[in-house]
């Protein structure tokens, strides 16, 4: 009996290892049958293993964002090059202060493999202090 290739992934090693592979064959340009099958089962195990671990019913976009970050063993410098945005910018998006834009939702769907609507959801931004009361105020934002 032959030995499968891919399991059900079991384990964030084993899930990080499916990410890397994915990776380098979706970039490789191989355009056979075979490579786009295994794009697709990968694809299906890393998607079922996000759905599982990765719950984003629960998390706004940019706790979803810090879980992916952490999760794929990035840093923020890391984040604003894969988006080709400025470190101030991806900053102030983990810290509340500015929204997501429509193609920074693009890029990150497709970059951490999850649909864009995880990203496109309402959430809160924390706004400078008001200077008459001194209180920070919190706004919704919808991408």
């Amino acid at each position: 009996m032959e030995t499968l290739k891919y399991k059900v992934i079991a384990s964030r090693k084993q899930y990080r290892e499916y990410c890397n592979v994915l990776e380098q064959l979706v970039f490789s340009g191989a355009k056979d049958k075979n490579t786009r099958d295994e794009i697709d089962l990968l694809t299906l195990l890393i998607e079922k293993w996000d759905a599982d671990h990765l719950s984003s019913a629960h998390l706004d976009p940019i706790q979803l964002l810090h879980s992916l970050i952490q999760a794929h063993h990035l840093k923020a410098k890391d984040l604003a090059e894969i988006l080709g945005i400025s470190k101030g910018y991806v900053s102030d998006i983990l810290h509340y202060k500015k929204g997501l834009s429509k193609e920074v939702i693009r890029k990150l769907a497709q970059h951490f493999k999850v649909s864009q609507e995880a990203f496109n959801r309402p959430y809160e931004l924390d706004i400078q202090e008001n200077s008459t009361t001194g209180k920070a105020s919190k706004v919704p934002v919808i991408a």
